[in-house]
């Protein structure tokens, strides 16, 4: 009992921490985490959510290129400067590196599918300042 209590304990922890690092109406969940054929290369696949208008994910970078989908609502995607939107059923591209942001630019909620190549064991994403 007192094992399964630790582990929950343990759960509950590291979600609370994920969750603090996320801004808020902003959510990423990672779907699933892949090696690849190249060395030191992995594939991570995430789905973020923008629940209300206006949410935002703030500037951050990747270790690696980002392939998004739109699958709901609509996002304004502005990568090294450059703002244009982008709605459900189109995608986006975001190159290694790159100082990016996506905002929500409807009035309910936005979704993406996101595929990222990464420098694995490196933060998935790091805040730009």
């Amino acid at each position: 009992m007192l094992k399964q209590s630790f582990v929950a304990a343990l759960v509950f922890g590291a979600a609370a921490v994920v969750a603090a690092q996320q801004p808020a109406g902003f959510t990423r969940t990672v779907l699933q985490q892949v090696d690849l054929s190249t060395p030191g290369r992995e594939a991570v696949t995430a789905r973020a959510e923008f629940t209300a208008a206006g949410a935002s994910v703030g500037r951050h970078t990747h270790f690696g290129e980002e392939i998004g989908y739109v699958i709901e609502g609509a996002l304004s995607v502005e990568i090294n400067g450059v703002t244009k939107t982008v709605k459900a059923g189109e995608a986006f591209a975001v190159p290694a590196g790159a100082p990016h942001n996506a905002t929500n630019a409807g009035p309910g909620k936005a979704a993406i599918l996101a595929t990222y190549i990464v420098e694995k064991g490196k933060p998935l994403a790091t805040p730009v300042k």
